[in-house]
């Protein structure tokens, strides 16, 4: 019930957020990232699979959606529908490639084949290599509305974020979430139930990417441009460190990593110069040149005082405080004998 009251509260919040001064272009920004960071979280936070090739499939609709609206004159909803349907494919060629492996294989796996994604859109001339995919047009959705106007556009980036966050939400508190909290903290014992525990990861892997494409297509259509950053590895790295620093394996947690590492992408500069101008040290101001090196010192901060996250640490000192001494919680793998 708390989490609901929680979730209402974010939601009226981001309804608000244009009305309260927020600038709605890097809000949506935010949005973005913040679905690739629970597409992510999925497959790494409730099936325990590491990839390093997320950023291929975010890069890869965002060009697909962009080549789409500019240069096919497709409409917005056909052109977001290509970028995703382009990420799920490519999610399937790469799970079907690495779903055998484990760990730091699977990771080394999908990070090759990231990089293959990476060259080719470097190469190939409906990219615009280099200079990337310029000047996306936003059109009209369905033909009514305008997404040249930013409120517009707002609220419909908010609704196809918060219908897919409803969805990762489903997901993990189904039977197939189930199966997949099972597979990643036993999986022999999955096995051992009788589950296809490779088919159920492949599905995983599938729908992360789905997510994840659907997060860089839309992403395209409120930056009006795709380039060569959003298919390179720094990417999924960065994705990673946002799931990370919020709370691996927690449904807000990806939401607050990805506010916190895209304002600090953003905004540091302006907080640094803020910071000189109240406390008179010059140095401050350097900040916005020093993102890398502040994001750093916040992962390796986390590692070492926050394993589990902001949120996960949070939510595991709320459940010490109202747990009762008694007997271990029973793993989630036994209750999957029962289905």
């Amino acid at each position: 019930m708390q989490r609901r009251v929680l979730y209402s509260i974010l939601l009226l919040g981001l309804v608000a957020a244009p009305w309260l001064g927020a600038y709605p272009v890097f809000v949506m920004k935010v949005l973005c990232f913040a679905l690739f960071a629970c597409a992510f979280n999925l497959l790494l936070g409730y099936t325990g699979l590491l990839s390093f090739g997320h950023a291929a499939f975010f890069g890869t609709a965002g060009y697909i959606a962009g080549y789409a609206l500019r240069n096919l004159g497709l409409t917005p909803e056909l052109g977001l529908l290509a970028g995703v349907l382009a990420g799920a494919v490519l999610g399937l060629v790469f799970g079907l490639l690495a779903i055998r492996r484990q760990g730091i294989y699977f990771a080394m796996i999908t990070l090759a084949l990231a990089q293959m994604i990476y060259f080719f859109c470097l190469q190939a001339p409906f990219t615009g290599g280099e200079d990337g995919l310029q000047g996306v047009p936003r059109g009209k959705l369905f033909d009514l509305l305008p997404l040249g106007n930013d409120l517009v556009l707002y609220y419909v980036v908010l609704l196809i974020c918060a219908a897919a966050f409803l969805f990762i939400m489903r997901v993990v508190h189904s039977p197939f979430g189930q199966i997949l909290k099972a597979i990643k903290e036993n999986e022999p014992r999955a096995i051992s139930l009788g589950y296809d525990t490779d088919r159920f990861k492949l599905l995983a892997f599938v729908l992360s990417a789905t997510l994840a494409a659907l997060a860089g297509a839309t992403n395209t259509l409120v930056l009006g441009f795709e380039t060569l950053s959003d298919v390179h590895w720094t990417l999924s790295g960065m994705v990673i460190l946002m799931t990370l620093v919020g709370g691996l394996g927690t449904l807000f947690g990806p939401v607050l990593g990805a506010l916190i590492i895209v304002l600090l992408q953003n905004k540091l500069g302006d907080i640094g110069m803020w910071l000189a101008n109240l406390t008179g040290i010059a140095w401050f101001q350097s900040l916005g040149e020093s993102v890398t090196i502040v994001i750093g010192l916040i992962f390796i901060l986390c590692v070492l005082a926050f394993r589990r996250g902001i949120v996960g640490e949070l939510v595991a000192l709320a459940e010490k405080r109202r747990a009762p001494a008694g007997p271990i919680k029973i793993a989630s793998t036994q209750s999957l004998e029962t289905h």
